[in-house]
């Protein structure tokens, strides 16, 4: 962890408060039951993603509040852990990748929207937000029937 190391020298109080906090789920996985004390590339790419949303779902508690100080905070942390994940998708790469699935799938209806999400998190992980993805297929299924 160099950047933990600069963050320190630089006094960088918002990329220490995220770095720490990667570092800390990352201990915790790698020690908890089951884990053998190691972690899979994949496995580290869930984790942030979770740390991510988690802090999303803060963002917009602070937000609907108003505690713009802490919402502040929490979309700092956000910016900093995913610049250690995969490039996301833009809107329209992701609109096009998911209607591919959907051709591939066969699906018709609303009702075959667990076998295309099911496709779609698996080939898009990493790259989208489950909750992006489900929207969009959504939106997409309800346009064909």
């Amino acid at each position: 962890m160099g950047d933990l190391k600069t963050a320190m020298l630089a006094k960088d109080e918002k990329a220490l408060r995220s770095l720490r906090a990667i570092k800390a789920a990352i201990l915790l996985a790698k020690t908890s039951e089951g884990a053998g004390g190691e972690l899979k590339e994949d496995d580290e790419t869930k984790l942030l993603q979770k740390l991510v949303k988690q802090r999303k779902d803060s963002l917009e508690i602070y937000q609907q509040q108003n505690r713009t100080d802490l919402a502040q905070k929490e979309q700092e942390e956000i910016e900093i852990i995913e610049k250690f994940l995969p490039k996301q998708l833009s809107a329209d790469e992701l609109r096009s990748e998911v209607a591919a699935i959907i051709s591939e799938v066969g699906a018709s209806s609303q009702a075959d929207m667990g076998k295309v999400m099911g496709a779609a998190t698996k080939k898009l992980a990493g790259k989208a937000d489950g909750k992006t993805i489900s929207a969009l297929v959504k939106e997409l299924l309800a346009t064909k029937s």
